[in-house]
């Protein structure tokens, strides 16, 4: 069973996400991207979605032309978790790649 991070563990990893906010209302992180057009959004949601899939922790996100925004929390832990800080992390290394 995965647990939802203590409030000193969530601040302690969100200052190592500088690029995603915090959403109190879902004890959850989001973050919004901008890309060059449409394939290139699709292309980042496919390496995303290879890698949540290994994982077995899927993201919630939109889609809209070039821009992709991703909500991650733990259902099953009621809020955020080691889990969605490991997912963000990949996918700024994709950004960041």
């Amino acid at each position: 069973m995965i647990e939802a991070l203590s409030e000193a563990e969530r601040a302690d990893a969100l200052d190592g996400l500088p690029d995603w906010d915090y959403e109190d209302s879902r004890d959850a992180i989001t973050r919004s991207i901008v890309f060059t057009d449409f394939a290139e959004a699709f292309g980042f949601m496919t390496q995303v979605a290879l890698i949540a899939e290994k994982m077995d922790h899927h993201p919630e996100w939109k889609n809209v032309w070039n821009r992709v925004e991703i909500l991650l929390t733990t259902h099953d832990a009621g809020g955020l978790s080691s889990r969605d800080i490991e997912l963000a992390e990949a996918i700024d290394s994709i950004l960041d790649g």
